[in-house]
This record gives structure tokens, sequence and C-alpha cells, in this order.
């Protein structure tokens, strides 16, 4: 895949630039005035650049990687701190075209989707052009009101994941912003629109961390990331560098970030709340939006996996189709810690159980290997406070969550709901990884009838599965004890409880048969939104 080609091209040119630093250095490689004086020659070469602060991210691979044997942040040698107002880096030619809207609407419209080039025709464009003129119609006469003018600001380079392409840009309308987004897709008739997305709710899930990077062309990436967090300015940075795939100047803006947080505020960090894991100690700072979670030095039983399968199972999620289902982590070596933000249950806490990743001193902890993500309510505890209704929908979304897993190959292998969490948005996410297996490499069957009543009565199973055999069948009591929730789930979605579902989602994988799982809402679609068939014919292959 292209995108995964990208992420590993990064690690391979770190990794080319590390050797040749290596051989030049030589015992060189540790003394510090000689880093000093490469930082400040490199500084030089790159001040007039418009792209300088993914440049000192760049740098700050490098010296790290020359460095494996001692990984910590140092401020002193590295770039950790932006050194220009990067705002001020931009190109000569905007990276968005400009429409102002005067009347009729359905010329500017047309004009926006002759703007891009594409190698297959329109199915009807036409028609596309009266649905979005529509679209626009619909938002003047609910928000656009007495204006005194307004235009439409879109970037030029199309956003490409999986089957779909974006136009992404945003209406100003006077002095106010709003999204304004075209899904593209295409089939055998042709491309068409799918929707228009003018809601800042239903933008911030197509750039979601839970999500796979996108695929367009940047040449200067702040300008593109401020283009974007104009039109969802509760998105972080870095979640915006990390949706473009600069993953890892993104993680060198929410190292930044945290660094802020940290200062502005005195809480301190605690065990993160819920049932305790198995295979991971998890923390968190209640003013903070993220959790941070270690490898423990012995897992518990029957859990069988290895350090090193765990942390196989993260990059397998970081190069993987999250497909909004799977959360994206930052990874961090030796990352250092004011001893005095850490609660003394914390501290005990991670020395009983990963006493092997720290230093502790009377100032700092040291965690040698650690993830932070995004925080979430964990499914178990959300279901426990919710009411009937919420409690229905939420099932409801967990049974989607693992279907659309599976038709993108994964299998959660835990699907106990304390190894999911409910986002912001109400939205059920994976986050446990450790059993995470490939749809592809298991065998799922069905139960097998029972031989004679003492079969049925038996306290064990009278049949022995052999090595990634699957039951889809026992699911459900393994997921919820209470039968008014079981009654629920089976309800909404029935099929995964099925070994003929899985196995045919593993013949369309087999067959390289791409199911795209769209990033909004189904009654968005125009193929869903409009009545008439004249307009719009069915088209099932979109999930």
């Amino acid at each position: 895949m292209d995108s995964t080609e990208r992420i590993t091209q990064y690690k391979r040119f770190v990794a080319s630039t590390t050797e040749d630093v290596r051989s030049i250095l030589g015992e060189e490689i540790h003394d510090r005035k000689v880093w000093k004086e490469i930082r400040h020659l490199f500084f030089e070469e790159i001040i007039n650049f418009n792209t300088r602060n993914i440049a000192e991210t760049y740098f700050n691979s490098v010296f790290r990687h020359c460095h494996r044997e001692n990984q910590k942040i140092d401020a002193e040698l590295m770039f950790i701190h932006p050194t220009v107002n990067y705002p001020q880096s931009r190109s000569a030619i905007p990276i968005f075209n400009t429409i102002f809207i005067v009347k009729p609407i359905r010329n500017a419209i047309s004009q926006i989707l002759h703007f891009y080039q594409l190698n297959a025709p329109f199915e009807d464009l036409d028609r596309d052009i009266d649905l979005i003129t529509e679209e626009i119609h619909r938002m003047f006469d609910t928000k656009a009101r007495g204006f005194k003018s307004m235009r439409l600001e879109l970037i030029k380079s199309l956003f490409f994941r999986n089957k779909c392409a974006y136009i992404v840009g945003r209406i100003v309308i006077d002095h106010q912003v709003q999204p304004f987004v075209i899904p593209l897709l295409h089939e055998e008739g042709g491309i068409y629109v799918d929707a228009v997305l003018m809601e800042q709710k239903h933008v911030s899930s197509i750039f979601s961390y839970s999500r796979s990077y996108f695929l367009t062309d940047t040449d200067i990436a702040i300008e593109m990331v401020e283009f974007l967090h104009s039109i969802l300015p509760n998105k972080a940075l870095s979640e915006l560098y990390n949706s473009l795939g600069f993953i890892k100047h993104a993680k060198t803006e929410f190292y930044r970030e945290f660094e802020r947080h940290m200062k502005r505020t005195e809480d301190l960090f605690i065990p993160a709340p819920g049932i305790k894991g198995m295979v991971m100690t998890v923390f968190a700072l209640p003013s903070y939006n993220m959790v941070f979670k270690i490898i423990k030095d012995r897992f518990a039983p029957p859990k069988r996996v290895t350090e090193r399968i765990v942390k196989e199972k993260y990059n397998i999620v970081s190069m993987h189709d999250r497909v909004g289902r799977m959360v994206d982590s930052h990874m961090f070596h030796n990352l250092v810690f004011d001893r005095h933000r850490f609660s003394d249950e914390l501290i005990e806490e991670l020395k009983s159980t990963c006493a092997s990743k720290l230093i502790i001193t009377d100032e700092t902890i040291e965690i040698a290997h650690l993830y932070i993500e995004k925080k979430m309510i964990p499914l178990d505890i959300y279901l426990a406070k919710a009411d009937d209704s919420a409690t229905d929908q939420i099932l409801k979304d967990y049974g989607l969550a693992i279907k659309e897993l599976a038709q993108v190959n994964i299998f959660p292998g835990d699907l106990l709901l304390k190894n999911f969490g409910v986002t912001r948005r109400k939205k059920v996410v994976f986050y446990d990884y450790d059993e995470i297996e490939y749809v592809t490499d298991l065998k799922f069957k069905n139960i097998p009838v029972a031989k004679n009543d003492d079969d049925d009565w038996m306290d064990d199973t009278w049949f022995t599965p052999d090595l990634n055999d699957i039951y889809p069948e026992q699911f459900p009591p393994f997921i919820v004890g209470d039968p008014i929730k079981q009654r629920m789930l089976i309800q909404h979605t029935p099929e995964i409880f099925s070994a003929s579902f899985w196995l045919s989602v593993q013949q369309q994988l087999k067959d390289d048969v791409i199911i795209s799982v769209l990033p909004y809402p189904q009654e968005l679609r125009f193929v869903n939104k409009c009545k008439k068939e004249s307009k719009v014919r069915t088209r099932s292959k979109v999930a």
C-alpha cells in the first residue's frame, strides 16, 4: 500500500542518514560539543526553508537513532521547541482556490467540480451539481441570511483514502468559517459526489485519530494544517499533522502540547479508572485528554503473549487501516516525568507491575517505553451508567465496530467490553491490541452438534478446539453477562455471531474485494437523502 510505503520510507531515510553520521563522526558520536555544532550548522542550513518544522523533526529522529542506548529528549541538542514562528512560512501562491458565491449558485458549483482533473468521467455531472447546489441553498436558508459576502475556499489537492477522494474546503460567510467537504466515489459508471459535509462533527470524524493517514500533495505542511485548523479548531495540531501522514512531526507537536499542558496544570497522574489490564499498566492525568500505557513485566494467566508480540501488534495497528475503530498512539522511549506529579498510589502500582521500565530518582521518573493515546470512557464503565436508550445505541455501535474491523481484516481477539472505549462523539473504538489477529488467519466454525444428552450438560465443552478455532455463537455471553444487554446486542448485529458471516468476510478479503467504510453518517449520503430515483440510483457496494 502507498500509505505503508510512505511511513516506512521515512524510517529508511532516517536509518540511512544515521549510518552516514555514525561513519563520519566515529568516536565523536557521543561528544556533546560536536552535536551542539552540528545542530547550529543544521539550523543555519534550514533557516530559509518553508518546511523548517519538518526538517527539525527529521534532525531529532536522526539524533535519537544515533543515541539508541540513551534516547532521552535533550532540549540542548535537539529541536524540542520551535525555533521560529512557523506560520511565517508561506508559499507564494495560495494552496486553495477561491470562488465568490453569487447567484446563480449553480455556476459556482460547476466551477468547483471542473477544478479537479480526474482520470475518469463523472457518472452524471449535472445531477451532482444540482445536488450540491440544493445543499448550499438549504444552508442559505438556515445560516446565511443577511450576509454581505460569501465565498468558497477549496484546497487544490484532493485528499485520498481507501476508495474515496475528498474535496476539502471552507465556506466563509462574512468573517465566519465553516467546513465544506465533498466526498467523491468511483464505481463502474464513473465518479459521483456522495455527499456534502458542512458540519464540524462530520468533518472531524474524517480527520479522526482513529483513521488512516491521507494521501495528499502537501508542499508546506504548516499551511495545510493551518487551513484544516480553521475548519476544525478543536483539533490539536498534532492530530492534524498525523492525519496528513506526518506522524513523526505529529509526535513532536504532541510533545510540545503536552509540555505546555504540564506547565499550566498542577494535578497528579493517577491509575486510570476501570478494570486493570493483564498486559498494560495504564495511568492518566485527570485534566488531560490522553492516557499513558506501559507494558507490564509479567502477564497474568491466561495471557500467552510476550512483550515483543505486544510491540508487534501495536506496530501492525500503526500501519493498518484503522477504519475509525482503532485508536492511534504515540510511542516514546526514555520519557522523563516530574516525580512530584505522580500520586503515591500510582508510583506503587508502577513499581509492582513494570519496575524494569522505570528509573526513579527523588526528582524524576523515567519510563523506558510507553504508548500515549486518546483518553476514552471504557465501554464497560459507560454501560454501567447509561440509561436503556444510550445502552441500546452504544451496543449497536459496538456490533458495527466489530463488523467494520472484520472488513479490514482485523479480529480484536479479546471482545470484552473493557477493551473498547467510547469517544466524546459516542463512537465505540477498540484500544487493546495484544490479541488482535488477521481475520484471514483464523478458522471460524459452528459449534458441533452434541453427540448425546450428557454432552449438553457438561460444564466444559464436549469438543476440543484447535489452534485459531473461533466459534462466534459463543460471543454473546462472553461479551456481556446481562441477558437484556445480550438481546440488544444480538438484535442489532446478529450476523457477527454466525460463522457464515466471518467466512464470507474471509472470502471477500481473499478475493481482494475492497470494502469502503465511510467516515460520515449514512443518512448524509445523497443516495439516502434523495427520494427521487431519477436523481440518484442505489449504490449498495459502499458500506
